[in-house]
């Protein structure tokens, strides 16, 4: 599944995705996540300004906190895993809903 940014976009399966996105802590995740050469080159070929000025935008990190091109990385794959997540489990219950209106 693709999750598009604003200057980018990463591809992740649905697994990865759920690997990285759960309740809980999920750095350690993360960190296997980045470890899986699929993704590793797709992170690897981001632009740090471009990861940093997407991370700007949510408004929940600092300059000071963006100035770590290593943990951006980690926090725009947890973004990524997370909106996969989200828009698999909002189709998911869009079909549960569709099926419910056919009965």
């Amino acid at each position: 599944m693709q999750v598009h940014f604003n200057l980018f976009t990463l591809t992740l399966t649905l697994s990865d995705a759920q690997t990285g996105s759960h309740q809980g802590r999920c750095d350690a995740d993360i960190s296997y996540l980045r470890c899986q050469p699929r993704i590793r080159r797709q992170l690897a070929k981001l632009d740090p300004e471009a990861v940093a000025s997407e991370l700007k935008e949510f408004g929940t990190w600092d300059a000071t906190e963006l100035a770590c091109e290593d943990d951006n990385l980690s926090r725009i794959l947890w973004i990524a895993c997370g909106n996969i997540v989200e828009e698999a489990s909002d189709k998911k219950r869009a079909r549960e809903t569709a099926k419910e209106l056919n009965r």
